[in-house]
C-alpha cells in the first residue's frame, strides 16, 4: 500500500471554496447543505496580505445568514481550521489546505505530502511536495497548492485534497565511481541507444517510436 488519500476536516453536509484574486487577496466561502437539497453559503471571508510584506493582514467577514458578533469570531476560527493562514502567499498564490488526520510514523520513517496521483481533470493547480520527519512529532497534515489569479479550490467531505506517503529514512553514502564502472556505464548507455534506434515501429498515424525500453524492462 502506498500511503493514504487525505480529506479536508468536513462533514458530508459541509463544503468550502478558497480562491486567489491576485495581489495577495484571498476569498474563503463556507457553505452547508443540512437538508441534502440545496447548498447555502453561511459566510465569506476576504483576506488581504500586507502590501509589500509590511504591516498586518486584513480580514473582512461577511455573514450571509442572521448572525451575532460571536458568529464573526467563529467564522475566523473556522477559516483557520481549514486553511493554514500563516502560509498564505508563500510563494505568491499559495494556499495551504489542512487535512483531517495527522500521522506519526515508526522510528526511521518519514511522511511525504503529495497531490493526488493520476488526477488528470483540468485545471489542476500545482502543489509543493514536502517530506517531513514524522517519527518524533505528528506534523500537521497540510497540502500547499499554488493558485493563479482567478483560480479556486473546492473541498468537500468526499473529495480528497492530497495524499500522504510513508517512506523509510535511510543513510546514503556517495562514492566516486571507478574507471571500470564509468566505462561500463558508458558502454551500456551506448548499447541501449543503439538497440533502441534499431527497433522502430509506426503508429496508425504515421509516427515512429521504439518499444525497446518497454520490452527490456519487462524481460526480467
Amino acid at each position: 500500500m502506498l500511503g493514504f488519500l487525505v480529506h479536508a476536516p468536513l462533514s458530508e453536509h459541509e463544503t468550502y471554496q478558497v480562491s486567489y484574486d491576485g495581489e495577495g487577496r484571498y476569498r474563503f466561502v463556507y457553505s452547508v447543505n443540512p437538508t441534502g437539497k440545496n447548498w447555502q453559503a453561511i459566510f465569506s471571508l476576504a483576506y488581504q496580505l500586507p502590501i509589500g510584506g509590511i504591516g498586518a493582514a486584513a480580514e473582512d467577514v461577511t455573514m450571509m445568514v442572521p448572525a451575532t458578533p460571536e458568529s464573526r469570531q467563529a467564522a475566523t476560527l473556522m477559516f483557520r481550521m481549514f486553511i493554514a493562514v500563516d502560509d498564505l502567499g508563500t510563494p505568491a498564490g499559495a494556499v495551504t489546505l489542512r487535512g483531517a488526520w495527522n500521522f506519526q510514523t515508526p522510528p526511521g520513517w518519514d511522511t511525504v505530502y503529495t497531490p493526488i496521483f493520476n488526477m488528470i481533470e483540468r485545471p489542476i493547480a500545482p502543489m509543493l511536495i514536502v517530506r517531513v520527519e514524522t517519527d518524533w512529532f505528528a506534523h500537521d497534515t497540510e497540502f500547499r497548492y499554488i493558485l493563479q489569479p482567478g483560480e479556486s479550490i473546492t473541498a468537500s467531505h468526499s473529495l480528497p485534497i492530497g495524499q500522504a506517503v510513508f517512506v523509510p529514512r535511510e543513510a546514503i553514502t556517495l562514492l566516486d565511481a571507478t574507471e571500470e564502472e564509468a566505462a561500463e556505464r558508458s558502454r551500456s548507455r551506448e548499447m541501449f541507444f543503439h538497440d533502441k534506434a534499431s527497433v522502430r515501429q509506426k503508429t496508425p498515424y504515421g509516427l515512429e517510436y521504439s518499444p525497446h525500453y518497454l520490452r527490456t524492462s519487462r524481460s526480467d
